[in-house]
């Protein structure tokens, strides 16, 4: 009695890759991949289109469909109320406490990337380790140490405080980063007698410019935009930040619905402005960035 054998093809690579090229020609397929996208992007783009808009209507047709008026007392309000100074409180902090940051995190994953030395992993372990931790569970310990170092309302204990809480995760995407540069220019660089100094800020920083413009970007957004820091440590009102000022706009009973409009609106100004010219640095510095090897 004979017993056939079948013998399997070999899988075809081929045809796999004409079926998944296939799939991306499918004109149904690249319409329902449009149609989600236009879906998310509405679902992102119309709340800052609502709160634009809603900014120059007036209080009584704020929430009409029907009735519309335009104005500008609402930013009037909100500039009467101080609100100029509280811009100029965040961008100060802000942007002197992006340096700060910056610069540090730039000679810390140079360090940690570069170097070797004993308890290396265990240190770049804590540092990531301080980004677990909710921000809320800092404020009464900062509290009482801002308190007895005279650190209360005042520019230098924000800034402090701001460096703290972004270093950890810029430090971490920047050593990442640093993964992808190669070494070979290190080397080369110290045969040609350049200092440790040298190397970092002449050779590697402009390697490195779209990972540190990510991690100032995104140090810079964390620090716009944080609240409970600024409410726990800042109670006088000509060094109140943004967020703060944005705040004192919902009463106990009552809204001004108009103002909070007109505030959102400039606070989210400079964000859009920073960003947008950097988008593509951006984009490339986180990529790389969340690659380490």
């Amino acid at each position: 009695m004979s017993q056939a054998h079948s013998i399997s093809d070999p899988p075809n690579p081929s045809g796999a890759a004409n079926a998944d090229t296939s799939i991306r020609n499918n004109p149904l397929v690249t319409v329902l991949l449009l149609t989600i996208t236009f879906v998310v992007w509405a679902l992102l783009i119309f709340p800052v289109i609502w709160i634009v808009f809603g900014s120059f209507r007036t209080n009584e047709t704020m929430f009409s469909s029907s009735v519309v008026q335009f104005t500008l007392e609402h930013y009037e309000t909100i500039f009467a109320a101080g609100f100029g100074r509280f811009i100029f409180n965040s961008l100060f902090i802000c942007i002197i406490a992006v340096i700060i940051s910056t610069f540090v995190s730039v000679i810390a994953s140079y360090v940690f990337s570069r170097k070797r030395f004993r308890g290396k992993k265990v240190v770049f372990g804590s540092v990531i380790l301080g980004q677990m931790f909710p921000w809320i569970i800092l404020v009464t310990p900062l509290f009482i140490l801002f308190a007895r170092l005279g650190l209360l309302n005042s520019y230098i204990g924000m800034i402090m405080a701001y460096v703290a809480i972004s270093l950890p995760f810029s430090v971490y995407l920047l050593v990442g980063y640093l993964e992808t540069v190669p070494r070979e220019l290190d080397e080369a660089a110290v045969m040609d007698g350049c200092s440790q100094f040298q190397i970092i800020w002449t050779i590697i920083f402009p390697v490195m410019l779209p990972g540190i413009v990510a991690t100032a970007t995104y140090a810079f957004l964390l620090m716009w935009t944080e609240f409970l820091f600024a409410l726990a440590f800042l109670t006088r009102t000509t060094v109140k930040t943004m967020p703060l000022g944005l705040a004192q706009f919902f009463g106990e009973q009552t809204v001004n619905w108009g103002a909070v409009m007109a505030a959102s609106a400039v606070t989210t100004l400079p964000a859009l402005l920073l960003f947008l010219p950097l988008q593509t640095k951006l984009s490339s510095g986180l990529t790389a960035g969340s690659v380490k090897g």
